[in-house]
């Protein structure tokens, strides 16, 4: 069971600490293999180029896992459910809602920052039926935190009130999921990291007020500042 949080550090501190210091051996192989899936690709990375990374045999990766198939999930369900605990921390602050997206922001730069393939490519390509039930626990998500986020936006008078918010949700998660599309957004011409950068922009200034564009600026100019 994963620890309530207060701040995106002590999400961030969480993480660190639960990678570094898991108590059973295939909490560290799933720690591992996330580690590497991320890095090199789900393609790449063999049970035995994780068996020697861990310093163990195969034969023990295999003891607790029945195929590679059943890691893959392991570890994408693993991260999927750190990333969620890192935005209802998020969320359960109430911060102002374009501020709570720039921080949820915050958190998957923190898990994209080393990236060198595109994981989700991988994973649709080789291993679809995981891919796909990994997307509908995302959407369900992603629906969840958008609807409350736009619902106190318009609250708010940061966002216009005439917005349709289930539309707008449903176009935000095909934007999210279209930027990661390797065939539209090839890594080596498009920035991972600018991309969520640029969507984000991009979907504020559709749907903020006056007032909202007032607090957008902020956090463009903050981040133009910091880069």
């Amino acid at each position: 069971m994963l620890k309530k949080c207060k701040t995106l550090e002590t999400f961030i501190v969480l993480k660190v600490s639960l990678t570094t210091f898991a108590p059973h051996m295939k909490d560290k192989i799933i720690q591992k293999a996330t580690e590497m899936f991320i890095t090199l690709g789900f393609k790449s990375v063999t049970m035995d180029d994780i068996a020697r990374e861990l310093g163990i045999s195969k034969k023990t990766i295999y003891t607790h896992f029945k195929n590679k198939t059943e890691l893959v999930h392991e570890t994408t369900m693993n991260m999927f459910e750190l990333i969620s605990h890192g935005i209802d921390c998020i969320c359960t602050l109430q911060k102002n809602p374009i501020e709570e997206l720039y921080e949820i922001k915050k958190l998957v730069m923190v898990h994209l920052k080393n990236e060198k393939v595109s994981p989700q490519y991988q994973l649709q390509k080789y291993y679809p039926e995981i891919h796909e039930a990994m997307k509908a626990q995302h959407y369900r998500k992603m629906s969840e935190c958008t609807l409350r986020n736009l619902k106190r936006g318009v609250e708010m008078g940061l966002y216009r009130e005439n917005l349709d918010i289930d539309f707008v949700s449903r176009i935000y998660f095909i934007g999210v999921n279209g930027i990661k599309d390797e065939a539209l957004f090839p890594s080596p011409r498009f920035s991972k990291v600018q991309l969520i950068e640029d969507y984000l922009e991009y979907h504020l200034r559709g749907i903020v007020t006056k007032e909202g564009l007032k607090t957008l600026n902020k956090f463009i100019k903050t981040t133009v500042h910091n880069a």
